[in-house]
């Protein structure tokens, strides 16, 4: 048994994972959690138009760095991984980035590929799913971030997989602001370059991925629970009952409506609405809505465990 903890930064959210793993005679093992967190940074903050970090966002990061430092201390984690992605690794100014980390946390950010971050992801999402007597193989897992979405289709091993610069953070910066402020809802002009910027980045992906493949679709990241929630009304956010959950794509349709018509009001006042996704929600539940459009999916299987999961089984 080893105690690991996996720290995975993102675009919008940095995570911390501290679990206890256990991986006998290369089996499937177990993955005991001890403490999980997450915080709403924004580091790609302007990153998609600058190609920088702001200051600020930094200083939220390593404000949450420190807060996790403290935590791995306390719990007497031996092993330690940090994995960045999408936006430090697009960042011209990442070895700040990079310098911040280390001098709090100890260890280097890993910058990693969007076929490593695939990896972690679908290794995260699927291995509970082995074996399970409702699930046909193979997966399309999808992992809706901030700025990019990682598609990776699979069984027991990675097949194919592609990540795209399409994310809830990216598409609300690119089409959603103006002058500063987020048009609050949106305009029918303003969804539908959404919707075509997603529409192309699905062409791109199926250049690598053969989606209609897949047999079963499994949703990650705080675009997907978010939407699970509100789809079954929860009055807080409970993760008992939204991992593995599955939600018809009537209902994703009806969310996704519900919050592109909705006032940033509107939406703060939904119970389970993180204020940190109340302005980046709506293009996060369209990304999601096109996949299952585009690969006719019945229904999406709602999974808490991730790239985050990913990261500690590798520590194994």
């Amino acid at each position: 048994m080893k105690r690991v903890a996996a720290v995975d930064c993102g675009t919008n959210s940095i995570r911390l994972l501290v679990a206890d793993v256990t991986l006998p005679d290369g089996a499937s093992g177990e993955l005991k959690e001890l403490d999980r967190r997450m915080q709403i940074v924004r580091l790609g903050q302007g990153v998609d138009r600058t190609g920088r970090l702001a200051p600020e966002a930094l200083e939220r990061t390593f404000a949450a760095c420190r807060e996790y430092a403290a935590v791995i201390k306390d719990l007497g984690a031996e092993h330690v991984r940090f994995v960045a992605t999408s936006a430090s690794r697009d960042a011209e100014n990442r070895a700040d980035f990079v310098r911040g980390v280390v001098d709090i946390l100890g260890v280097e950010p890993e910058v990693i590929t969007g076929d490593q971050e695939a990896e972690f992801s679908f290794t995260g999402a699927t291995k509970e799913l082995t074996g399970h007597p409702h699930i046909e193989l193979p997966y399309l897992v999808v992992d809706i971030g901030g700025g990019s979405t990682e598609f990776v289709l699979g069984s027991d091993t990675v097949q194919a997989a592609r990540s795209v610069d399409v994310g809830c953070v990216r598409m609300t910066e690119r089409h959603l602001l103006h002058d500063g402020r987020i048009t609050d809802p949106p305009t029918a002009a303003q969804i539908a370059a959404i919707k075509a910027d997603i529409a192309a980045a699905l062409d791109h992906a199926e250049e690598t991925v053969p989606l209609t493949e897949a047999a079963t679709l499994v949703g990650l990241a705080g675009s997907v629970t978010t939407v699970a929630a509100i789809a079954q009304g929860l009055d807080h956010y409970d993760s008992a009952a939204i991992h593995h959950s599955r939600i018809s794509r009537a209902t994703v349709r009806e969310v996704t409506e519900r919050l592109l018509t909705s006032t940033h009001a509107e939406r703060a006042a939904i119970p389970v609405m993180h204020p940190g996704r109340v302005d980046v929600i709506a293009a996060g539940a369209l990304v999601l809505l096109s996949i299952m459009d585009r690969i006719d999916a019945d229904e999406v299987v709602v999974s808490e465990h991730d790239i985050l999961d990913g990261i500690a089984w590798s520590l194994a």
